[in-house]
């Protein structure tokens, strides 16, 4: 009995586990999207999207998939006026007008069918509203199984930093009304979801990762005055850890300083230049391992390679969708999460290697990962400086992606 009830529950898990990724599909066919953007004073904007499949219920055309926007650009004016109409905004405030966005029309293609987009912005919320009441009943009288979800992409105040999951309110033929709570946001919401963007992003950052790696693989180590190419083990962890983690630090104050000075638009470099250079820093700081080039402590060249890892991270910052509002907190909530990444993943390397430090085996390893290091930077150096694309990284990237979903870091 014991054995059939074993047998049926690992079948169960085979199923629930097959249907994953359908329970998971964010772009359902028979459910329409309104996405919003909520910003502390430039207000609210957003987007309408919905299936083709959809559009050919509603309006009788023979929408297949694969469609380009040139098919669906004669329908475009009656799909926006549909919405329009089945679609409104109001508040304390009053009543909100949706003003579409003239020429940012657009297709979201989807192997269940692609999904029309029309762009948006509220009138009237200059001024947040402590209350949003949403009608909403597109589709509902072709299906009656259509659903309509309304998912909060970005506010800052409610640490939502463009996100695509985020359902806030649903609408359905029997609820077509429904009201969003704008009252309860914090700036400590916002505050704390940057440091989890920060943490993030050092931690999908690979070239940020390995240049990291160059700077803590000499850490458990010392050279030998005696010998040109001499190792000795340090003798204690607690000092070896500290330096490193002041090395780190360094690192951090000098990326806060051109991230900072990027983000107020005060110093602007070309991001491919920026990226070329963050690419050949792991190349030389895995080079000063096997053969020293600089005459500078550790921390000096951490902090001058930091200043243009910097100038990267802002790019990021970019692509966030961040503004200028609250401007200060991301940056620090940003910065404090890359340093408590860094910290993470010196935390998991540095105790490894202090334990291997005394074998003998140990400066070849230094070396080894160092070449590997060089390699690695000099292929992303060529990609960059040349803006070609190799696939090898982008396939490492993936598994490594997929890898850190697994663990539940993302």
């Amino acid at each position: 009995m014991s054995n059939y009830i074993f047998k049926r529950k690992i079948n169960l898990l085979i199923i629930i586990f097959l249907f994953i990724p359908l329970i998971a599909l964010s772009h359902i066919p028979n459910q329409s999207y309104i996405y919003l953007r909520i910003y502390e004073t430039e207000g609210i904007e957003g987007r309408f999207e919905i299936n083709t499949r959809e559009i050919n219920k509603i309006f009788g055309t023979d929408f297949k998939n694969g469609v380009k926007f040139s098919d669906v650009k004669p329908y475009i004016e009656e799909i926006k006026s549909y919405l329009l109409k089945h679609t409104s905004f109001s508040s304390d405030l009053g009543s909100h007008k949706i003003i579409l966005e003239d020429g940012k029309s657009d297709i979201f293609p989807y192997t269940l069918g692609d999904f029309v987009q029309v762009y948006f912005h509220l009138e009237n919320t200059n001024i947040l509203p402590k209350n949003l009441t949403v009608n909403y009943s597109a589709a509902f009288e072709k299906d009656d199984t259509h659903r309509g979800y309304l998912i909060t992409e970005y506010s800052w105040r409610d640490g939502v930093i463009n996100e695509e999951a985020n359902i806030t309110l649903d609408f359905s033929p029997s609820k077509t009304q429904d009201t969003m709570d704008l009252s309860k946001s914090s700036i400590w919401n916002g505050f704390f979801a940057m440091i989890k963007q920060g943490v993030w992003h050092i931690w999908i950052g690979l070239d940020h990762i390995l240049f990291l790696l160059a700077l803590i693989l000499p850490s458990v180590v010392r050279r030998r005055k005696d010998k040109a190419f001499g190792w000795e083990p340090v003798q204690t962890f607690k000092s070896a850890f500290l330096n490193i983690v002041k090395v780190i630090t360094f690192f951090t104050i000098a990326h806060t300083i051109t991230l900072t000075l990027a983000s107020l638009e005060i110093v602007k470099l070309p991001s491919q230049l920026v990226e070329s250079i963050i690419a050949f820093s792991i190349g030389l700081a895995a080079f000063h391992n096997i053969k020293p080039i600089f005459k500078l402590k550790d921390w000096t060249i951490a902090f001058i390679f930091g200043l243009f890892h910097g100038f990267g991270f802002a790019s990021v910052l970019g692509d966030l969708g961040l503004t200028n509002e609250f401007l200060t907190f991301s940056l620090l909530g940003f910065n404090i999460g890359v340093e408590l990444g860094q910290l993470a993943i010196i935390a998991a390397i540095f105790p490894v290697l202090f334990l291997i430090r005394k074998l003998r085996l140990y400066p070849k390893i230094l070396i080894t990962l160092s070449v590997l290091l060089i390699i690695i930077s000099l292929y992303w150096f060529i990609e960059r400086v040349f803006d070609v694309d190799f696939p090898a990284d982008e396939y490492i990237i993936r598994k490594l992606y997929l890898f850190a979903v697994w663990l539940g870091l993302r």
